[in-house]
Formats: structure tokens, sequence, C-alpha cells
């Protein structure tokens, strides 16, 4: 049996704005946008750049006790996270940005890692694995 999670979702507010930060600010590609008349909603689908793993759903929320979700998908708890290859890079880009950073980077056992917001609060991981970690971004 193989087996895999393909999307992720994400409840946001606004699809356009969320697009604006996921595409323009973290530099996301945008897989799809596409409306669907039936249920009058688009079907928005971000990845980060040459990604081959799970996407993210940008599912804009369409009844009131969804709202109270928006940003605090998981109780304030870290919700993603983002394995990069040069954590540096990332990070000096993405505070150039305005993304906020609530947790300062730090070297960890497993590599380095710092925690964003994103639009909404939810709380993010930036991180560099080490080569030796499980599912490190190895170049062999």
């Amino acid at each position: 049996m193989k087996q895999n999670i393909v999307h992720i979702a994400l409840v946001v507010r606004d699809y356009d704005e969320a697009i604006h930060f996921y595409v323009d600010k973290l530099k996301f590609e945008l897989i799809e946008d596409t409306y669907q008349p039936e249920q009058d909603k688009r079907w928005v689908v971000v990845a980060p750049p040459n990604s081959q793993g799970v996407t993210l759903l940008l599912a804009k929320a369409s009844k009131p006790e969804q709202l109270d979700f928006i940003g605090n998908q998981t109780g304030g708890r870290v919700f993603l996270f983002l394995n990069t290859d040069d954590f540096w890079r990332d990070y000096e880009y993405m505070q150039s940005v305005g993304i906020k950073f609530v947790r300062e980077p730090k070297e960890q056992d497993y590599g380095t890692v710092a925690v964003f917001e994103d639009l909404y609060g939810n709380l993010w991981d930036l991180l560099q694995l080490k080569e030796d970690h499980p599912i490190s971004l190895r170049t062999t």
C-alpha cells in the first residue's frame, strides 16, 4: 500500500490576501486557483518553491464558526514546518519583507529553527534540518 497526504487545509479570511502573503512574500508557487461555481468558492493550492510534498489548500472560512479558527488552527501551537536548504538566506529574506518572527533562531539537535507568524497569526517553524535527520533535504 502507498498513500500520501496531498493537501493541508488552511482556513483563511480572504483568498487574495492569502495568495498575496504566500506567493508574494513567502515565494510559494500558486499551483491552482480555480473557481467552483456550484459551491461559490475557489480551490486555491500553494506550495513552497520546488516542493514535491504536501501542498496548502487555502480554504476561505465559509461559516461563522470557522472564522474563530483563522490564525489559531492549532490552539497556539506551531502549525506548519517549513524546511529549507538555506536557513539564513530565507530568514534574512523573510525579515526584509516584514514577516514577524516570534522566536529567534536557535541551534537544536535536529537543526536550526525560528518561529514566525503567517498573515493571520498561525505559527510556523522555519527550519533547516541537519543532514543526518531522517527527513532532511539531502542532496545525494
